[in-house]
């Protein structure tokens, strides 16, 4: 433009024509090399066409260190000045969503072509492994739950879930700390809740089988906890029947079944969960008092001595060693 028609210009027009510009001009960072009069433009949209405000749009020189930024406005469009001639890599990026990438030639002697980018939303999963402050939550809240703090605890977990609702699965976090304060009913409430959003979900409780196991399993710890061994019994069977190679499932329902002085089927129920976890020594100190319970003396015998051979450490050592021996002299 001739100066003499920019000094007919409104000073108004020159105010927006500076700020325009300022705003174009790049955060540079890196060094000086490889800068110029090179210009690029484009747009940030969401799957559905959307504009992303605020995206921020990163340009890094391949063959050097320079590197400029630039952000989106309110219709997703971005433009940054300053580039010199070669190959660079542009990036955009907001929190939430997956960032995009691409790799082009610039050049300063004409237009280099629109760069638009479409950014998927990140899941609750993939978000949260990107927030790591969300992560942090967790653990948070299964610190203050260890330490004993589940109203703590409770508040810091359904703070995470208002934030990532889709990670339903950290209702059993809520459900665990709510037993460990004593409230069955509100923990039964939980369980109940989160079976209900899986079928919302999913469907299908095969489909969300760990969760789904987890909290037909939890339902039933707090049957027995109210003194139902009969729902208890049938919660347990349920998760059970979904994970047939759930240790603890099988185990939980024998452990119901010898409650209940059904020895015969808790014993089948316990070598279950013994075949399922092998090594695994709780079930085989159960077995020995099931079959001692019978009068099987040689079976109940072993089933002791895997346990102690399994599990050395165990504060009940000492009393099997002596049940041990008192069946021994039994026997002779």
């Amino acid at each position: 433009m001739p100066f003499r028609h920019l000094r007919r210009a409104c000073p108004a027009s020159i105010f927006m024509a500076v700020i325009l510009v300022a705003a174009l001009v790049p955060l540079i960072q890196g060094g000086q090399d490889n800068l110029g009069r090179g210009r690029i433009s484009g747009r940030v949209v969401d799957i559905a066409g959307n504009p992303v405000e605020g995206a921020k749009v990163t340009v890094q020189i391949l063959e050097g260190d320079a590197k400029l930024e630039g952000s989106t406005d309110k219709k997703g469009n971005f433009a940054i000045i300053g580039l010199g001639t070669g190959t660079w890599r542009i990036t955009a990026g907001k929190a939430g969503y997956v960032e995009g990438s691409v790799e082009m030639g610039i050049t300063q002697l004409k237009a280099n072509p629109p760069i638009n980018f479409k950014l998927q939303k990140l899941t609750g999963i993939q978000e949260l492994r990107a927030d790591k402050s969300g992560l942090a939550a967790v653990d948070k809240g299964n610190q203050l739950a260890r330490q004993g703090d589940f109203d703590g605890a409770i508040a810091v977990f359904r703070e995470f879930l208002a934030e990532y609702p889709e990670l339903y699965p950290v209702r059993l976090n809520v459900a665990e700390a709510l037993l460990g304060k004593g409230d069955i009913v509100g923990a039964e409430a939980e369980y109940k809740g989160l079976l209900e959003k899986i079928l919302q979900i999913h469907g299908d409780y095969a489909k969300d089988k760990s969760t789904a196991v987890k909290a037909l399993s939890g339902l039933g710890e707090t049957a027995l906890k109210n003194g139902d061994l009969e729902a208890g019994r049938t919660y347990l069977s349920q998760a059970l029947g979904l994970s047939p190679e759930d240790e603890a499932a099988a185990y939980n329902v024998g452990n119901i079944l010898f409650s209940n002085q059904k020895v015969d089927e808790a014993i089948e129920y316990f070598n279950l969960a013994a075949r399922i976890k092998s090594g695994w020594p709780k079930p085989y100190y159960k077995l020995g008092f099931a079959y001692l319970n019978k009068g099987d003396y040689a079976k109940a015998l072993e089933s002791f001595n895997k346990f102690i051979a399994l599990d050395p450490e165990n504060p009940e050592i000492p009393t099997v060693k002596n049940i041990v021996v008192t069946i021994e002299k039994i026997k002779k």
